[in-house]
């Protein structure tokens, strides 16, 4: 015969041998009813790639054909063999936990169970042996969890049963109304309890706050007392407004207000360092007219005089630090206006709202510029300094007059608004000092 030949009898040799060695044991698997196998004769060079045989060894070099197909089927038959082998010790594993099974489903649950532990216990465990889909145990299996169900479902029901037509006796509700009278006690008691503490709690809040309105009372009445400040300075006009912050809430207010005038003279004692300019050191505002008269200097701009909202820029130069003496003075008659630092004259002009009254019952504020009539501060334009001794006149003062004011020579007090304490009023953290002599503050030019 052929070389392919010799292999299609040897392949059938070997099929025909695994089929027998399956077919018989019980529990075992076995081919699936309808199948069938298909052998093709291969060429000798491509063994490798399909279905490779054993090797062989080879001796003394190559063998004639029909010796190397000997030698293959002897090879095919130790395989056949081998598998007899395994088939066999799988056949004594199934028979052996079949018998366990059977005494586990025994009419006496409880002794087969323990004689399944104790075999366990001391025996062999199996379970890793079994074939992996065996027919037969997977219906045992489910016969048994079929069993377990239905004792599970005959127990609800009995249990269910009970529940429903056995009543409790009549000693456990006797103890259950205790049990729940005494956690009603109980939970009164601890409502009583909160009610006590809510009702401490509320009166010491109410003295707290009693205490605290008491402490606030006094301080006001302190702070009312160094307002009104008669006996803080030796004299009603010797002090100063400080107004340290760029803010738009410190100010200070003159209480009373101006008459019409047709002319005027403001003088004021003040130093500033602020910068970019000292800001806002008057306003003065009425209804339809916020700029009625401003003296400011903001920004890099040089300090200006505003009336009716009409500008003129004077050569005040006072951004040092030092106490200087400011002097403005106008007129409607042509708007004429005349400026003096330190009782010298820097700089006159005219034209500055000319016939323009100045109208009455305004608000006049220090530290601050009035976008509307005592409001709306801007804090870039915020005064930033001390100022005193603000007073005005309802005339265009001689300097003779400028002068000995500036030199402290005399006191001339405003006939129009006089610097007294009891005239000006702080707020927002503005405060006021007891000032220099006006010595000192010549001493300090």
């Amino acid at each position: 015969r052929s070389p392919a030949g010799m292999l299609l009898v040897a392949a059938g040799l070997l099929l025909a041998v695994a089929a027998s060695g399956r077919g018989s044991p019980a529990g075992e698997q076995e081919s699936p009813p309808g199948s069938r196998f298909v052998c093709t004769s291969l060429p000798l060079d491509a063994t490798g790639a399909g279905c490779p045989l054993p090797p062989v060894p080879m001796q003394g070099g190559a063998l004639p054909p029909e010796e190397e197909l000997k030698a293959t089927v002897l090879q095919l038959r130790e395989t056949v063999l081998q598998q007899k082998e395994t088939i066999g010790s799988q056949r004594e594993a199934i028979r052996e936990l079949t018998g366990k099974l059977s005494r586990c489903e025994g009419a006496d649950g409880k002794s087969a169970a323990g004689a399944w532990k104790n075999e366990v216990g001391k025996g062999k465990d199996t379970m890793g042996d079994l074939p992996r889909d065996p027919a037969q145990v997977i219906d045992q299996l489910s016969r048994t969890m079929q069993t377990l169900k239905d004792r599970l479902e005959s127990l609800e029901h009995q249990l269910r049963a009970n529940v429903s037509y056995a009543a409790l006796p009549s000693d456990l509700r006797e103890m259950l109304q205790r049990r729940l009278g005494d956690l009603e006690r109980q939970l009164l008691s601890k409502v009583a309890e909160l009610e006590d503490e809510k009702s401490l709690l509320h009166n010491e809040t109410s003295a707290h706050r009693q205490k605290t309105e008491t402490a606030l009372n006094a301080l006001l009445e302190r702070v009312s007392e160094l307002e009104k400040g008669n006996s803080a300075f030796k004299s009603p006009d010797e002090f100063k407004v400080s107004l340290p912050l760029r803010t738009n809430y410190l100010y200070g207010k003159i209480k009373k207000t101006l008459p019409e005038l047709y002319a005027f003279t403001v003088c004021l004692w003040l130093r500033s360092s602020a910068s970019p300019g000292i800001g806002t050191p008057f306003s003065y505002a009425v209804p339809g007219q916020a700029n009625e008269i401003v003296l400011i200097e903001w920004g890099n701009n040089p300090i200006e005089l505003l009336i009716n909202d009409k500008v003129a820029q004077l050569p005040l130069f006072i951004s040092d630090g030092k106490w200087h003496h400011i002097c403005i003075t106008w007129t409607t008659r042509d708007g004429m206006w005349e400026a003096f630092q330190d009782g010298e004259k820097l700089g006159t002009g005219e034209n500055l709202a000319p016939w323009h009254p100045i109208k009455p019952g305004g608000v006049l504020i220090l530290g601050q510029e009035q976008d509307t009539v005592g409001g709306r501060f801007d804090a870039t334009q915020a005064f930033v300094g001390e100022m005193s001794q603000f007073n005005i006149w309802d005339r265009v003062l001689k300097a003779e007059d400028i002068m000995n004011i500036a030199n402290c020579s005399i006191n001339m007090p405003g006939n129009i608004i006089p610097w007294v304490d009891n005239n000006v009023d702080v707020f927002g953290g503005a405060t006021k000092w007891p000032v220099e002599t006006c010595e000192e503050r010549l001493l300090d030019l």
